[in-house]
């Protein structure tokens, strides 16, 4: 069945945090040496902040060191065939995200196939993004920025940390929804697609609250929106983008 364009990335933007890992064999010795978390991003960002705090909880647990294992590029598809090359004993396991939901209709062929090489361990977070944008941009709210937009077609670059990551598929719906032109400039992780927004490289971006709420609270970027349903409890100052844009909602990791 064909979706719709609009269908299409209303679904996988607002798909959730996609629970995987390799096929476990478990044992009552497991784990009895190091285990892999191989996460698809760079480090700095939300996938790779909630492995590391994960990978520490289960190492104080389990009494054997999770390494985290950064594989950033492809929209992820590097590091999940790097879990389904591994053997298929539990050791390798992959943070995965809406970008395994989306590269599906993304690429024409694919070195796996993801519902049948990885098998789900457990759901671990559904988070908001937020629609940042670097200070010297005039707009301090959406419609503002709606319109500085329009009166700038073409001339903004939102950053993403991929082609096909969720950041990147909120960041088309809201262009489609609003009727403006951006340019896409795709990044390998978080870290430094920060760098260039912070500097003013590119100028707006929908990032995690876990990546941006520092630089938001700090005054080093600017927060218009979350792009969630309701309010976020972290931002509650921060309206949403349904608020100005009706239909409008997506989610992260």
């Amino acid at each position: 069945m064909k979706l719709p364009r609009r269908n299409f990335l209303h679904l996988a933007a607002s798909a959730a945090a996609l629970p995987a890992g390799s096929r476990l064999v478990w044992a009552q010795t497991y784990p009895s040496r190091p285990v892999r978390i191989i996460v698809p991003t760079a480090p700095a960002g939300a996938g790779d902040i909630v492995a590391r705090l994960m990978g520490q909880w289960l190492s104080e647990r389990l009494g054997q060191q999770f390494i985290i294992d950064n594989r950033p590029g492809a929209g992820s598809n590097i590091a999940t065939e790097a879990v389904v090359r591994a053997p298929a004993d539990g050791y390798a396991l992959l943070l995965a995200g809406t970008p395994n939901a989306v590269n599906v209709t993304l690429y024409d062929k694919l070195n796996f196939n993801f519902i049948r090489d990885i098998a789900p361990v457990a759901g671990i977070i559904s988070l908001p993004f937020v629609m940042v944008v670097n200070p010297t941009v005039p707009a301090k709210t959406v419609p503002e920025f709606i319109g500085y937009a329009k009166a700038n077609a073409g001339k903004i670059n939102y950053a993403s940390v991929g082609i096909g990551s969720a950041g990147h598929v909120s960041s088309e719906l809201f262009k489609m929804m609003t009727g403006t032109k951006m340019t896409h400039v795709p990044y390998r992780g978080a870290g430094p697609a920060f760098t260039d927004l912070l500097g003013g490289q590119v100028q707006v971006m929908f990032a995690t609250t876990v990546s941006s709420i520092e630089n938001i609270k700090t005054g080093r970027l600017r927060a218009l929106a979350v792009t969630t349903a309701t309010r976020s409890d972290a931002l509650p100052d921060v309206p949403t983008v349904g608020e100005f844009v009706p239909g409008y909602e997506t989610s992260g990791w």
